[in-house]
């Protein structure tokens, strides 16, 4: 019978992993979108200024 107990306290904690994941606020399309070009600039104004020290430093040693 020790198995029935354990079957108790996984439904409950399955219980109130369902409800947090419940609680958590879905992101927008909308938002999503805006989210995604801002990292996008991000990730292309990092490989600009990457580029931008790889040349500077091609320069320096020629």
């Amino acid at each position: 019978m020790t198995r029935g107990n354990q079957r108790e306290t996984d439904r409950a904690k399955a219980q109130k992993k369902a409800q947090a994941a419940k609680a958590k606020p879905k992101e927008s399309a909308t938002s999503l979108q805006k989210r995604r070009e801002q990292d996008a600039a991000i990730l292309r104004d990092k490989q600009k200024k990457k580029e931008e020290e790889k040349a500077a430093e091609g320069g320096a040693k020629k």
